[in-house]
């Protein structure tokens, strides 16, 4: 029976935002076809402290305290041609682990979540070769290029050119090529120069965890006065620091001029400094890390995700349809979601439309509960991580095995 070598950009513990609730998921799947033997990144002291959920699960782990200042990671990616996307990730005590992991165990397949850690596949390995590359992190950076000041916009359009070359040729390598849709996929497999297995592997939801039926409502949250919009992420990520202040400038003034009273909560962990100066100004709050986002949302009136840049697909939009909080969103930010506009999500073109809709369902609780019972059912239909995780033993080429094979 094979084992397999798990390689994650960030430690799958805990599951605490988009790609590491993603590679959590992902990885107790594996764990059940065979022994996982991982490498990966810790970022801050929380990640450090989650080692021992890793090595409950691993055979065999190393975790990696990511240092290295992005000034050096930038200087190495011009020297080296790469994108600093990689060298920003490059490890030698990683590499060593790898090495040591496939001369010393039957590994039959390497999964590589992350473009980032392709790096550590060795040249002449030969098994199956799984690629999770989540979502276009070359187009992200082609639209960042398109906004800033000149001397970004050089830095992020190189990161795109060279970063689409690191995507061409970890394809052409990988015997599959996962994305988080079909949307995003379909955007890889055309910006590929030869042919290549591309699929979609979507993301799932934990409906037992967000559940609004057997959630309290977080009591001091649930106490403010007037109803309460939320917006859900890692606020140091240059999207989400974009829709918040988007939504800050743009849409809560006006939503506000037709119902006094609505406040905006900014809810998640590192929030900039830019984030951070929208607590108190026009009705919003900024929040950082809570103990339960579950607790938030069950004391929410509405989500808005006003996204400009969004790839693959908002585990915040899926979080909120699950507890049945009304999702309004942007165009982008309900690619790959699948839910249908004026049922289960409502999806705004413009700021007019993000602002129409959003008085609409905070006027009519009727029709926003009935919306979000919808947006749960949908979830609770097609999208568990048991349902979408499914095509997993196939794609590592481990049909038939399903005993668990943690340490």
């Amino acid at each position: 029976m094979g084992e397999i070598l798990f390689l994650a950009h960030r430690i799958p513990f805990p599951p605490d935002r988009g790609d590491k609730i993603r590679s959590h998921h992902v990885l107790k799947a594996l764990a059940q076809l065979g022994p996982v033997h991982v490498a990966t990144f810790a970022d801050d002291e929380n990640d450090v402290e989650a080692q021992r959920d890793l090595e409950a699960l691993a055979r065999t782990s190393i975790v990696s305290q990511r240092t290295k200042p992005m000034w050096r990671a930038g200087a190495e990616a011009v020297l080296r041609g790469q994108p600093v996307s990689l060298t920003a990730f490059h490890d030698a005590a990683i590499e060593q682990f790898v090495e040591r992991t496939l001369r010393s165990r039957d590994i039959s397949a390497i999964y590589v979540f992350s473009g980032q850690m392709g790096q550590y596949v060795p040249a002449n390995w030969r098994g199956k070769l799984v690629i999770d590359f989540v979502d276009v992190d070359s187009a992200k950076f082609e639209a960042y290029a398109k906004s800033g000041n000149p001397a970004m916009r050089l830095i992020n359009a190189r990161e795109g050119r060279v970063l689409k070359a690191e995507e061409r040729r970890l394809a052409a390598r990988a015997d599959t090529s996962l994305l988080v849709s079909h949307e995003e996929a379909a955007l890889f497999a055309s910006r590929l120069t030869v042919p290549a297995r591309v699929e979609a592997l979507e993301n799932g939801i934990d409906s037992a965890t967000f559940d609004p039926f057997s959630t309290l409502p977080d009591p001091v949250f649930a106490g403010l006065p007037g109803h309460k919009i939320v917006f859900t992420g890692q606020m140091d990520y240059a999207p989400n620091v974009a829709a918040v202040l988007r939504a800050a400038r743009s849409l809560m003034p006006r939503i506000r001029s037709v119902i006094p009273g609505v406040q905006l909560h900014i809810i998640g962990r590192y929030p900039t400094a830019h984030v951070k100066a929208l607590d108190g100004v026009d009705g919003c709050r900024v929040w950082g890390r809570v103990d339960s986002m579950p607790a938030y949302l069950r004391a929410a009136d509405l989500a808005l995700v006003p996204l400009e840049i969004a790839r693959g697909v908002q585990n915040k939009v899926l979080e909120a349809m699950a507890m049945a909080v009304p999702v309004v969103a942007s165009e982008g930010a309900a690619t790959g979601i699948g839910a249908q506009h004026g049922r289960e999500i409502m999806i705004g073109e413009d700021d007019d439309a993000l602002v129409r809709h959003s008085i609409a369902l905070l006027r009519d609780r009727q029709r926003a509960k009935t919306m979000g019972l919808a947006a749960r059912r949908y979830l609770q239909d097609r999208r568990s991580w048991q349902a979408v995780l499914a095509p997993l033993p196939e794609l590592i080429g481990m049909t038939g095995q399903g005993e668990s094979h943690a340490a």
